[in-house]
């Protein structure tokens, strides 16, 4: 390769360099302090006067002038080539008197680059920056004419082309050929094909705070699309969609719902003295955590359920699970009001946790079970768990079936039982409207 070669391989290196430092509107020496290079090397790269022995400080000057990936890879080609041809023509000359054709430049930046923008041979030795060098004529006997270096910078180049020529036949194979799922327009080299899960497939199996899964999904269908498809076949295979998980609805939990003001009376093991104020109905499950009160005689519990997509939940049936059962707490008995009226009774379904197996059964004028919700068409449960003579810790169960899939929910209070205890006998309290303590309960 001769003098002409080498300096036009330098002067198209020199003049993508250019492009980009005009590009971004920085000057030499903005461009210099930020690089740890003097202004004047970077306008001996940009001009073509020298060409860096190593390619890191090349590296840095692009991506500081926001060079985009195709510029950077155009960048390290031209770098090879020049770098390349000036060694050729070092070798060619023998040693010979010098012409026009750019120097070696051993400016590198005072720090040592970060390891990602450093795509160098382990090979090539790194060299600091310490003056500034000055075009000189060559001669056979003065020192600083370039030796005769091995044909690693050689080996270089023609390594880079092999590797360029192999991953372009790599991508083209991998767009011809894809495993089924399907590359996409524009999609880089390397990227994962394969579906990605969605945020809900990752969630726990519990949608809520106030309720738990425990879910058992069918198998998942088989993918599809062929992976031994002809590579000459124009109707690429879909990627099969990821299998749904989770349980397909969110639920809500109201473990102290009331039916008004008054009808709600809770067991806590304290004198009057010592019990705050009754709540209102949306401040009793603090008030129950507090005080250490479990429900009196009956417990309302209010359940919501709605889908979380369009897809259609069929609710096959509700279940009423005993935790343990024991005698009637001997605790003191408190309202959460008085002269509220007789009130409005929403028991959707009652439950009787006297007997044996508890069931949930529809009260008069309610349709049972199955249900169906979806995102749009939610559905609101109550349920009414009642006992005259025990102290019951139970919890609630809905089968679920969405296609193929199908599980149990549990329904329980932020992963506790519900606890109802009976009453009767015990000492009775009452809190009436602008009292300021509690008095003794009077029937009637």
């Amino acid at each position: 390769m001769g003098t002409a070669d080498s300096t036009g391989e330098a002067e198209r290196l020199a003049a993508l360099l250019s492009t980009l430092k005009e590009r971004s509107g920085l000057s030499y020496g903005a461009l210099g302090k930020r690089l740890h290079l003097s202004a004047s090397t970077l306008h001996r790269y940009c001009n073509g006067d020298a060409v860096p022995a190593d390619f890191a400080p090349l590296n840095r000057f692009a991506r500081l002038c926001r060079a985009t990936p195709e510029e950077l890879v155009e960048v390290h080609r031209r770098w090879i080539l020049a770098d390349a041809a000036r060694e050729q023509r070092g070798k060619g000359a023998g040693g010979a008197a010098g012409g026009a054709a750019p120097a070696a430049d051993p400016g590198t930046p005072a720090d040592p680059p970060d390891a990602d923008d450093t795509p160098k041979s382990p090979e090539t030795p790194d060299t600091s920056e310490t003056e500034e060098p000055q075009d000189t004529a060559e001669t056979p006997d003065s020192p600083s004419a370039p030796r005769p270096r091995p044909r690693r910078r050689l080996i270089l180049a023609a390594t880079a082309g092999v590797i360029a020529v192999a991953a372009t036949a790599a991508l083209l194979v991998g767009r011809l050929v894809d495993d089924g799922a399907g590359a996409g327009a524009g999609q880089a080299a390397g990227a994962a094909r394969g579906p990605v899960a969605s945020p809900e497939a990752a969630e726990s199996p519990s949608p809520s705070p106030s309720g738990s899964a425990s879910g058992k999904p069918s198998a998942s269908p088989s993918p599809s699309g062929t992976p031994g498809a002809s590579p000459g076949s124009t109707a690429e295979a879909k990627p099969a969609a990821p299998a749904p998980t989770g349980v397909p609805f969110h639920a809500s939990v109201r473990a102290h719902a009331w039916e008004n003001q008054c009808s709600q009376r809770y067991l806590v093991d304290r004198e009057p003295d010592a019990v705050r104020p009754p709540p209102v109905e949306q401040d009793a499950p603090a008030w129950v955590a507090a005080m250490g009160a479990v429900s009196a005689d009956e417990q309302v519990v209010e359940v919501t359920l709605q889908g979380k997509g369009s897809e259609t939940v069929v609710l096959q049936a509700l279940h009423v699970r005993v935790v343990r059962t024991g005698e009637p707490l001997p605790w003191t008995d408190y309202g959460t009001g008085v002269g509220c009226g007789g009130g409005v009774a929403l028991r959707t379904f009652d439950v009787d946790l006297d007997q044996g197996s508890p069931a949930a059964r529809a009260a008069e004028g309610q349709r049972p079970f199955p249900y169906k919700i979806s995102e749009s068409d939610p559905e609101m449960f109550r349920v009414t768990a009642h006992t005259g003579g025990r102290d019951v810790s139970w919890y609630l169960e809905v089968e679920w079936s969405s296609g193929e899939r199908q599980g149990v929910f549990r329904v329980d209070d932020r992963g506790r039982p519900f606890r109802t205890s009976a009453s009767a006998g015990r000492p009775a309290y009452d809190y009436p409207p602008g009292a300021s303590e509690w008095s003794e309960h009077q029937p009637g």
